[in-house]
């Protein structure tokens, strides 16, 4: 079957944070941005 909406949401996430860590953004940032949003 395809994929749930909530798997979508889940990989465009983690796409934009490479996406973000490719421009130069370093990776603890990124990290404290991760916390910040939640884990959800």
């Amino acid at each position: 079957m395809g994929m749930h909406l909530s798997d979508k949401i889940k990989n465009a996430g983690a796409t934009g944070y490479i996406l973000l860590w490719l421009l130069g953004i370093p990776l603890p940032i990124l990290f404290l941005i991760f916390l910040l949003r939640g884990c959800t």
